[in-house]
């Protein structure tokens, strides 16, 4: 059974950490120094908060999160079937942990991803290039939304997980 995954940028990692507290009952499952992360069963949803110098503030991508290969295998399936780019990035660190992940734009340039995680890592990590995901449409289309999530060159800060 997959789990939703929601990605926040935040200002202050402690006052965000005690405010997500408060409003989930439950203490974050990880913290590190920029990060926080919520494995909620109710619900379900991975819910992870960090810190980064000169990165987006707010929602930064969301996603889908499974429990095995085959299930990853089959969410791949439906990114491929959803006729957008789809960035496979593979295996990759990012958010503490270890991963097999790929990315895809919503045509409003939401950042999506699909990944299964296999363990522990004790660095952040490091963000693709989300460049080839970026749509005419959400460019065209962008009014009050960020336009494709200010695609930001390999060297700028991690947005990932």
């Amino acid at each position: 059974m997959s789990r939703f995954h929601m990605h926040v940028g935040v200002a202050d990692l402690d006052k965000s950490i005690a405010f997500y507290s408060g409003l989930f009952g439950a203490a974050p499952s990880v913290t590190k120094p920029d990060y926080a992360k919520w494995m909620l069963d109710d619900p379900r949803i991975n819910f992870a908060i960090s810190v980064r110098d000169g990165a987006h503030r707010g929602i930064e991508h969301v996603g889908l999160q499974v429990e095995d290969a085959d299930e990853l295998k089959a969410v791949y399936g439906r990114l491929k079937d959803a006729g957008a780019p789809v960035l496979e990035e593979g295996a990759t660190t990012c958010c503490y942990a270890k991963s097999e992940k790929s990315w895809i734009a919503d045509p409003d340039g939401v950042v999506w991803e699909a990944f299964l995680t296999n363990g522990e890592a004790t660095v952040y990590g490091d963000s693709p290039d989300f460049a080839p995901l970026a749509s005419a449409d959400a460019a065209e289309g962008a009014c009050c939304v960020p336009a494709t999530v200010e695609v930001r060159p390999a060297s700028a800060p991690n947005v990932c997980c």
